[in-house]
């Protein structure tokens, strides 16, 4: 906003105010028993105007969030503006320290508070959109300063394009689903820093060789005899860590085991790092049960793109549970024997799942893989817990008419599965590509979060100057494509999807030739076998024995091809 007044916020913040008044004096009205009117559910009015308060005061304490944000970067531009133009630097510089310890004497903060507080002001002030959806009220401060921090370290233009993808509706490839605002700030880091990952001018292989080199562990005491015991480690590792951990959790649980799964993860932890002894309290005898007990798998799906997969890229892929990470990483985790983790390739044309690897053929496995791949997490509201935790949730309930389908499906933690049972939360209808969205009892509706895949990143001997599309002799020169291919409707492993040759020709031979040059692997014996002898499974009740009797019989699979094979040609 620069030097300048905030009149235009102010203005917003004199109308919230306004808001709060009406709902107070209609809070007052109804407390007094002066309503007037017998058809009025007065507890219940209450209850909603608390909520719609709430609502006002977030929206005010955004806009405050703003004024304060323009006043801190405008307090130490003129703090600079009255230095002769001329000063030398170490005026500035203490001019500078100056004004920021005057606005932490202020705001009663220390001063690396204060110097912090005045960065982030700075930044966010650069970058008018953030600024302006912070005034109106539609996010918080730390929605905001979560763009200032991950901005940070990109170029002019990499920062315009993230801030355009989130805060531009008309951008080219805007954000998809829940605004900003209308995500709890953990999540909205975890999108935005995704972006940034695949847009970073350093290449994320660096930046993690780095980080390894940085590797430690940290303890610090704490207060009540207890203390605090972390480690920073490569992603992929730390994520197997608590999966183990938490499958462990879940397999020691019963009825007479007291302990909660958050509970359970640091004795398992302690049990496993100290070996014999105690955990948490626990006895000797309890702690060697711990060994007895069979450890759930902890299946882990990482979204490749194909040619990171190959080798020719380095895009980062996606941990399930983490985030993004190198290309190098993934290739190991699918490659060397990592069985827990189980890849997912993605369309290099528009970034969005193309197969998941195969590994098992029964229905219910492979459909419950692609709704953690849809989903990512718990689909409720500003819910973060990861999906080795998550049950799979009809949607409308079995015995209500719903059905086994992946639009009725959804992605819930025990809390929020247990929440949707015993109250009036409600999801919508998913889709094959989006998680739900859902309506609380007050009729608040909100919206999914969605993933925003992207076209992968092509290596750049298939991008000739003249803009013309990738060849196959450009990009695998030896690839063919098979006759039978071309016209032939284009294999997928996205449930009820099939690409149509007639709108995307072109794009489709070329995925076709991509395809011809990477590992082949041979399709899996028939599922039915000819004659009549197969039930529908859709017409089998859910409580017929023969479920049980089907998933008791042990599946034999076929080795995999890609066991020995190279990655690269």
């Amino acid at each position: 906003m620069g030097i300048g007044g905030v009149g235009a916020v102010m203005e917003g913040i004199s109308a919230s105010v306004a808001v709060l008044d009406a709902l107070d004096l209609e809070d007052a009205v109804l407390a007094s028993g002066a309503h007037g009117g017998t058809d009025v559910d007065v507890l219940q009015r209450r209850y909603e105007l608390r909520l719609e308060r709430l609502d006002v005061v977030k929206r005010l304490e955004g806009q405050l969030a703003a004024v304060k944000a323009h006043d801190v970067a405008d307090a130490v531009e003129i703090q600079h503006a009255m230095l002769a133009p001329d000063a030398p630097v170490h005026e500035r510089t203490y001019a500078e320290m100056a004004a920021v310890e005057e606005i932490a004497g202020i705001l009663t903060i220390s001063s690396p508070a204060a110097g912090a507080l005045v960065d982030q002001s700075r930044r966010v002030c650069t970058l008018p959109p953030v600024m302006d959806v912070l005034a109106a009220g539609e996010m918080s401060w730390q929605h905001a300063r979560i763009v200032a921090d991950e901005t940070e370290g990109l170029t002019p233009a990499g920062a315009a394009g993230l801030v355009a993808h989130f805060f531009d509706p008309e951008a080219p490839s805007p954000a998809r689903g829940a605004a900003p605002g209308e995500l709890v700030p953990s999540r909205f880091r975890a999108k935005v820093r995704a972006w940034r990952e695949r847009h970073h001018p350093e290449s994320i292989e660096k930046r993690h060789a780095k980080g390894v080199a940085d590797r430690r562990m940290e303890y610090a005491p704490d207060r009540d005899s207890m203390a605090w015991l972390s480690l920073y480690l490569p992603g992929d590792t730390a994520s197997a860590i608590w999966n183990r951990t938490t499958a462990t959790a879940r397999g020691l649980q019963s009825p007479d085991e007291t302990r909660t799964l958050t509970q359970l993860r640091p004795d398992i932890a302690a049990s496993l790092l100290l070996g014999a002894g105690t955990a948490g309290g626990e006895t000797d005898a309890n702690t060697a049960e711990l060994g007895k007990v069979p450890t759930p798998r902890a299946d882990v799906l990482v979204t490749v793109p194909v040619f990171a997969l190959l080798g020719v890229t380095d895009e980062p892929a996606e941990l399930d549970g983490y985030g993004p990470i190198p290309a190098s990483m993934a290739r190991k985790l699918v490659a060397d024997g990592a069985d827990s983790f189980y890849r997912v390739l993605v369309d290099p044309r528009d970034g969005a799942p193309l197969e998941i690897g195969r590994t098992r053929y029964r229905l219910t496995e492979t459909i419950k893989q692609w709704i953690r791949m849809r989903d990512r997490k718990c689909t409720f509201p500003g819910c973060s817990n990861h999906t080795p935790d998550n049950d799979t949730d009809h949607g409308t309930a079995w015995e209500h008419g719903g059905s086994t389908g992946i639009t009725n499906l959804a992605q819930l933690c025990p809390k929020h599965h247990r929440l949707k049972h015993n109250s009036h939360w409600t999801p919508d209808a998913a889709t094959p590509n989006e998680p739900p969205g859902w309506t609380s009892p007050t009729g608040r509706h909100y919206k999914p979060e969605h993933p925003t895949p992207e076209p992968t990143h092509w290596p750049p001997s298939t991008l000739p100057d003249t803009g013309a599309r990738p060849t196959v002799e450009s990009t695998l020169p030896h690839a063919t494509t098979p006759p039978e291919l071309i016209a032939a409707p284009q294999p997928s492993g996205r449930p009820d999807q099939v690409h149509d040759l007639g709108s995307q020709e072109l794009e489709d031979l070329h995925w076709h030739q991509i395809l011809a040059g990477m590992p082949a692997w041979p399709d899996p014996p028939p599922e039915e076998p000819p004659g009549n002898t197969m039930l529908d499974p859709d017409q089998v009740p859910a409580e017929d024995p023969l479920w049980e009797a089907f998933y008791s019989t042990p599946f034999l699979l076929p080795p995999d091809p890609q066991q020995d094979a190279s990655l690269l040609s």
